[in-house]
């Protein structure tokens, strides 16, 4: 056998035992078996780069670098779906189809996999491009980082000259645990939730960090084809097994909207059994010809839609009640749960909030309760069960003194928050300095609260300030340290003395005063010498800027505590003057908000285009807003601004309107 030979017998053996593994789940060698031959694979492949081929298993695990996503417009528009979340909601869209088609028709259900949905290209067999869905026109490729996941085939088996087809990316449950829990140890911030580890996973540049990630794909419909017949859905599904893509599973057909509301709850009782998450069921006529008959809006199929499970829940133990101190002294309790897995993740702990909130819900220590995640991510308490109390649990009630300090806890008429109000509280000044270092605010890289702790226990910082005259010979020697570390926490902090002066404003902290409303003030003061000496009064009179706002912010300037504070900032060289950045007031007095994924903005890059034009953001959609800004899976907030007749627009057309070309 020749070299060439066996590099091509490896490689088919590979994609083999991939197909088996991964899309069949029947494995026939063993992992010491597959890793031998992957190895030998590499060693020729490296040896004889002169039979190098993009598509094979070699390249699976990674480690192309990017810059930049380029853009892919989608021939075929990758449409996103209507929801319904009823049974009623169901049968309203069955009697539309029956009244449009006026002939006897059947539906498939599947499940609806929460994940990315993704295109897949092939030439004659081969894959070449893979691109997000994007607002449905105009996505990215990331065809290097789809390659990784191995139960994508990189060849099938098909005479057809040009196919496209479409299928979403998830992330396994277990792949998910095992991932937080790396990220974890390793110091850095966990995912909410699979479907948001995915799509970070899906836009790394490094296709290196995705091959690590474990992802997975289930295909689910033919985009377009040449070459390829076919009049039914479910034959689509028996044409794309044959060409060995891992379908969709767990889909029917049935010819009554009854049969398939059964099937829907039948899939809604497995959803907390499956190793994968899934957000609902999706009902599709079954025949191509009749799809075409009933068409589509210029958003969604009228021949789909999208049963919308409600939020998981799961009932678990109180096991304690403990109390947090945050940076502006309320003292907030928090329930700590038998840790209950929901929603894809693993709960143990959820905010309760204040006293009230555990009064009206009568929480108690030791109380089964119910909890469900609000959105998929915040854990939430729906409601205590009563009938499994057990014998006479002991009422909650807030402590007299802070938990941190012992000072003693106060409530103001007319707040629902017990407040410590003593200033040199160190649990508040622990939480100011992580605020102050948050991202939002000064965005000090490698200042992580077990970092500020660190700091603060071995007495090399009291407050913000002393972030500022830390020296390298402080840092050394302590744990989680070593030279490099050292060195770029040093540079992170001296990076944020250029910070924007509304970030310094908004990091420090100052009650009711948020990123926004500190902008403001950066705008409407210039330096903070100026706003310092700023009467409530004066405050009152900015645009969107209330009473009480003015008045924390005059008090906080107020304080000669704070003055002192600012003054240091200022003596190591804190920018303490606002440089607009303003590009144009093209959209001065307008008001946008922002929903869904954007194919190539983040969500913090369109608010800075909008606020760089002179617009706002809003967070939610009322008359008064000018333009919803929709991405992929955007929801309620799209609904509503359809309801109230709101100019929606995508991406592109919001780019267009600033002439900016990303």
């Amino acid at each position: 056998m020749t070299v060439r030979e066996e590099i091509e017998a490896l490689r088919k053996e590979l994609e083999r035992y991939n197909y088996e593994y991964y899309v069949m789940d029947n494995p026939t060698v063993s992992d010491f078996e597959y890793d031998a031959k992957i190895t030998r694979l590499i060693k020729l492949e490296e040896e004889n780069p002169e039979f190098d081929d993009p598509n094979s298993p070699t390249k699976r695990v990674g480690g192309q670098v990017l810059s930049q996503f380029e853009k892919v417009e989608h021939t075929v528009q990758m449409q996103s779906l209507g929801d319904v979340f009823s049974e009623e909601e169901l049968y309203d869209f069955d009697k539309r189809v029956k009244s449009a088609l006026n002939e006897e028709y059947e539906y498939v259900v599947e499940m609806k996999i929460d994940g990315l949905s993704v295109s897949l290209e092939y030439e004659k067999g081969v894959f070449k491009r893979g691109s997000t869905r994007g607002d449905g026109f105009i996505g990215e490729n990331i065809t290097e980082n789809l390659k990784t996941i191995k139960s994508i085939p990189l060849k099938i088996d098909t005479d057809a000259d040009f196919l496209e087809v479409r299928g979403e990316v998830y992330m396994p449950k277990a792949s998910f645990e095992k991932l937080n829990e790396d990220r974890e140890v390793s110091g850095e911030p966990i995912f909410a939730n699979p479907r948001n580890a995915a799509a970070g996973s899906l836009r790394q540049l490094d296709s290196k960090i995705t091959a690590g990630r474990k992802l997975d794909i289930f295909i689910f419909n033919i985009q377009q084809s040449q070459g390829i017949e076919y009049e039914t859905h479910s034959e689509v599904f028996e044409i794309l097994e044959k060409m060995g893509f891992k379908v969709s599973p767990w889909r029917n057909k049935f010819s009554s909207i009854e049969d398939a509301y059964k099937e829907i709850m039948r899939i809604g009782e497995e959803r907390g059994n499956l190793p994968f998450d899934i957000d609902g069921a999706v009902v599709k006529i079954n025949s191509l010809r009749q799809r075409e008959l009933l068409g589509s809006t210029t958003k969604v199929p009228r021949w789909a839609i999208a049963y919308k499970f409600p939020a998981e829940q799961k009932e678990t133990k109180v096991e304690d009640i403990v109390l947090q101190v945050g940076r502006t002294g309320v003292i907030t309790p928090n329930a700590v749960f038998t840790p209950v897995r929901i929603a894809g993740s693993t709960v143990s702990r959820a905010t309760l909030h204040n006293a009230d909130y555990i009064d009206e819900k009568d929480i108690r220590i030791g109380d089964t309760v119910i909890i469900r995640k609000a959105g998929d991510i915040i854990p939430e308490v729906v409601e205590v069960n009563k009938d499994k109390r057990q014998g006479e649990l002991k009422k909650f009630t807030m402590p007299e003194n802070c938990p941190a300090c012992g000072e003693r806890i106060v409530r103001t008429e007319g707040e629902a928050a017990h407040r410590c109000i003593n200033g040199d509280c160190p649990a508040q000044i622990l939480r100011s300095m992580e605020h102050f270092a948050s991202k939002d605010a000064m965005d000090i890289d490698g200042l992580g609260p077990e970092i500020i702790e660190q700091l603060s226990s071995e007495g090399l910082i009291k407050d913000i300030t002393d972030l500022y005259g830390l020296k390298y010979e402080d840092l050394v020697n302590l744990e989680r340290f070593a030279d490099k570390s050292a060195k770029n926490l040093l540079d992170a902090i001296e990076k944020s003395k250029e910070k924007s002066l509304d970030r310094l404003i908004f990091g420090l902290g100052i009650r009711l005063i948020g990123s926004k409303a500190a902008k403001t003030l950066a705008k409407r003061f210039g330096t903070m010498d100026v706003l310092m000496s700023a009467e409530t009064e004066e405050m009152c009179l900015i645009s969107d800027f209330g009473e009480k706002m003015a008045r924390s912010t005059a008090e906080y300037f107020a304080n000669e505590k704070n003055r002192e504070k600012v003054e240091k900032l200022k003596n190591y060289g804190l920018n303490m003057t606002y440089e607009s950045t303003a590009v144009s007031n093209i959209f001065e007095g307008k008001t946008f908000v922002l929903t869904g994924t954007l194919p190539t903005l983040k969500r913090d890059e369109a608010k800075k285009i909008i606020e760089d034009n002179g617009g706002k953001v809003s967070g939610s959609v009322s008359k008064k807003t000018d333009f919803v800004v929709a991405g992929e899976e955007a929801g309620s907030k799209l609904t509503k601004a359809n309801e109230l007749g709101i100019k929606v627009i995508d991406e592109a057309e919001f780019l267009a309107m600033t002439e900016f070309d990303k």
